[in-house]
């Protein structure tokens, strides 16, 4: 298994955001994390790139682990790719040069090595024509695609995506989500946090479902969608469907 994440528990203050999360994922799966606001789902994809602090247990992500110690930190930030709801682009640098910036100082590529890099992915997502552009130029599902590509520069072994079509006007959602949909293609391994049903259904391997800080269901799409198994999830999808 690629992550393996065993027993933790995250709290801020008062709020016990994880209660005893366990999972495991395979390279080349695509999980869906649903589930009401303030679940914990946007917790767990931060807890598996060391974003947020796990007060016990353990995530291992292809043999580096993170635990209340904080062990493996940077190499597991080079393994996991993470695009979030905010773009966050530089507003000073272009199209090309946000794509880069990590690559060098992290991956401690050239110049000439981070932009033929860099323009490959950008044309995966289709921006390879707004290389000069600067973010305040572009569209929201612009901006998202050169996200994905910033995050993929890195060569990560997975992606998360924490609601990154919520911020976007309804038009442009099918761009973005068909970036993600051309990468479960190739065998990306992927956690995306989502409330598009359409592509839970038609991209997933697995369904994940958090409330209140516990995966009440693990299971296949369909039988996620056409047979839930707990009450909890019978009310949440009688809401969303």
């Amino acid at each position: 298994m690629l992550i393996d994440v065993k027993d933790i528990h995250c709290h801020f203050k008062n709020v016990h955001a994880l209660n005893g999360v366990s999972l495991s994922v395979d390279a080349g799966e695509v999980v869906v994390i649903l589930g009401p606001s303030g679940s914990g789902k946007s917790t767990l994809l931060r807890c598996l790139n060391a974003l947020e602090d796990i007060q016990s247990g353990e995530i291992n992500i292809d043999g580096y682990m993170i635990d209340k110690n904080h062990h493996d930190i940077h190499e597991i930030r080079l393994e996991v790719g993470m695009v979030f709801q905010q773009f966050n682009l530089f507003p000073h640098l272009s199209v090309l040069e946000n794509v880069n910036i990590a690559q060098r100082i992290v991956r401690k590529r050239k110049k000439d090595e981070c932009t033929s890099v860099s323009m490959k992915l950008l044309n995966k997502v289709g921006m390879a024509d707004k290389i000069d552009a600067y973010p305040g130029q572009l569209s929201g599902g612009q901006k998202q695609r050169i996200a994905i590509a910033r995050a993929l520069a890195m060569n990560p072994k997975i992606m998360l995506f924490d609601e990154v079509t919520s911020a976007l006007d309804p038009e442009m959602i099918g761009e973005v989500l068909e970036v993600m949909q051309q990468l479960a293609r190739e065998g990306m391994t992927m956690l995306a946090v989502t409330h598009e049903i359409g592509f839970a259904k038609e991209v997933a391997n697995r369904i994940i479902f958090l409330d209140h800080g516990q995966i009440l269901e693990d299971t296949t799409p369909d039988q996620f969608f056409s047979n839930p198994k707990t009450e909890r999830a019978k009310d949440f999808l009688a809401k969303v469907l």
